[in-house]
Parts: structure tokens; C-alpha cells; sequence
């Protein structure tokens, strides 16, 4: 396993030639990674599952390379233990102070982590069933074949925070704030919206049937080839919102409030707009 950590380094930093101390961190890098790895396999991980986590949690490196190069002193550029040090740091120990892997792949069932500053943390993979995120800071957090069932965000910040593949069936969003966030392939069934900001967000290949929306403002929110049926919208204000390949027909707009081009383009795929306010 050592030679085909050592192979993905080499691939790793390929692009960057031979920087000052570049033998150093990858050697420094090889022993952490090596080190990672065996934690996993002692905790009964396969090889490749083991393999698998341990370069997931390495991180993003040209993110990694162009902040060091921003955000270094000259002092560590023009000294190779500085150096060596900053870019092992950001890597292991990502710039912005917070180890953002750390939730990865792990068992957070029933937890409290109300009102916590996890902002940028990747949980994916995680079983974060019936767990309180209400009023924490999720801010750009990644959440990839998570299972969130039952969990709860209240009046968490969640803008800019990505879903790709989780469950969210039964979750709290009540207050929550989504702006920008993106939704993949995600299920909601019983999940609660009041009160949530829906500024850019986009729901793409994600069951909301039934899921009620009244009265939300959504503003330039994208719903793109979305299950929506039964979902209602009564006393929501759309502006600018987006159902592209979403089927419609059977979306509940009575008591709607939304703006010409949005009721130009639901009426042109025959949405049902009979008790609806053009503004």
C-alpha cells in the first residue's frame, strides 16, 4: 500500500515540478496518509475501502497550492522547513482552520451539534440520522451519500452547502437559510420547508412530492427535472423560478404570487394556473 500512496502523490503534485521541499512533504505526507490507512484497516475497513477514505480525506491540492502561493510569507517560500510546514498544514490541516474531512464516513445518529460553526465540513457518507444541526453554521458544507433522515437545521445556515445522493426524508429545514444551495438527487418526502430561503437554490433530480413551499419566496430557485407532484405553493411569491423537465401538471399553484415570466413559462407547459397572481 505504501508504493501505490507514494504513486498517488507523485500524480498529485505532477503539476507543480519540483517545488522547494517538495521531497520533503511528500515524504512527510506518505507517513501521515500511511498512518491514516492503517487506522482504517484496524477499524475493520477492506483495503480498498481503506485506500478509498485515506485519499479522500487528502483534500483538494490545486486549491490547496494556489492559496499557499496567495498566502504565504515570502519567509516561507524562500525557506524549505517553512514551506514544507504551510503546505503539510494546509493539506492535512486545511487553511481555514477547519479540518473539513473529519465527519467523513462517520456515525453522528441522534447527535447534538446545535449551534456549531462547521462551516466548509464534508459529512458525506455519514449517518447523520436524527441529528440537531438547529441554528449551526453549515456554510458550504458537503453532504454526498449522507443519510439525514429525521435530522433537523433549524434555522441553520445552509448557503452554498452541496447534496448529492442523501436522504433528507423527514428532515427539520424549518427557518433554515439555502441560499445557493444545491440539491442532487435527494429525497424529501415529509420534510419540512417553513419559513426556509430558497435565493438561487437548485434542486436537481430530487423527489419534493408533496412537499409544501407556502408561503415561501422563492427568488431565481431552479428546479430541474424534479418530482413536485402534490407540492404546493399557496400564498408563495415566485420570482424568476425555474422548472425545467419537472413535471407540472400536477403542482398545487393556487394561491400564488409570481411574476410574468415565471407564469409565462409554467403556462407554456400547461401548469395548472387557474388561482394565480401575476405581479
Amino acid at each position: 500500500m505504501n508504493d501505490k500512496l507514494t504513486q498517488f502523490l507523485n500524480e498529485a503534485f505532477k503539476p507543480y515540478g519540483n517545488f522547494p521541499a517538495r521531497k520533503d512533504v511528500e515524504q512527510e505526507l506518505l507517513a501521515n496518509l500511511n498512518e491514516k490507512y492503517n487506522d482504517l484497516k484496524a477499524d475493520g475497513k477492506s483495503d480498498e475501502q481503506a485506500y478509498k477514505l485515506t485519499i479522500e480525506s487528502f483534500g483538494d491540492v490545486t486549491e490547496i497550492m494556489e492559496q499557499v502561493a496567495h498566502d504565504a510569507p515570502k519567509k516561507a517560500i524562500d525557506d524549505k522547513q517553512s514551506l514544507r510546514k504551510t503546505i503539510v498544514d494546509s493539506i492535512m490541516h486545511p487553511i481555514n482552520g477547519a479540518s473539513t474531512s473529519r465527519f467523513r464516513a462517520t456515525s453522528l445518529i441522534d447527535t447534538d451539534l446545535a449551534d456549531t460553526k462547521l462551516a466548509g465540513s464534508d459529512f458525506s457518507m455519514s449517518a447523520l440520522m436524527n441529528a440537531n444541526f438547529d441554528k449551526s453554521d453549515l456554510g458550504a458544507s458537503k453532504f454526498k451519500a449522507t443519510a439525514l433522515k429525521g435530522s433537523s437545521f433549524v434555522d441553520a445556515n445552509l448557503s452554498g452547502a452541496l447534496f448529492d445522493s442523501s436522504d433528507l426524508t423527514d428532515a427539520n429545514l424549518e427557518g433554515a437559510n439555502l441560499t445557493s444551495a444545491e440539491f442532487r438527487r435527494c429525497a424529501f418526502k415529509g420534510a419540512n420547508f417553513n419559513g426556509v430561503t430558497l435565493d438561487n437554490t437548485e434542486f436537481k433530480q430530487s423527489d419534493l412530492s408533496e412537499i409544501s413551499f407556502n408561503g415561501l419566496t422563492l427568488r431565481g430557485t431552479v428546479f430541474h427535472t424534479s418530482s413536485l407532484k402534490k407540492a404546493t405553493f399557496d400564498g408563495a411569491i415566485l420570482e424568476d423560478v425555474s422548472f425545467h423537465y419537472s413535471e407540472v401538471k400536477h403542482i398545487i399553484f393556487d394561491g400564488a404570487t409570481m411574476d410574468k415570466v415565471t407564469y409565462a413559462l409554467l403556462k407554456g407547459v400547461k401548469a395548472n394556473l387557474d388561482n394565480v397572481t401575476i405581479k
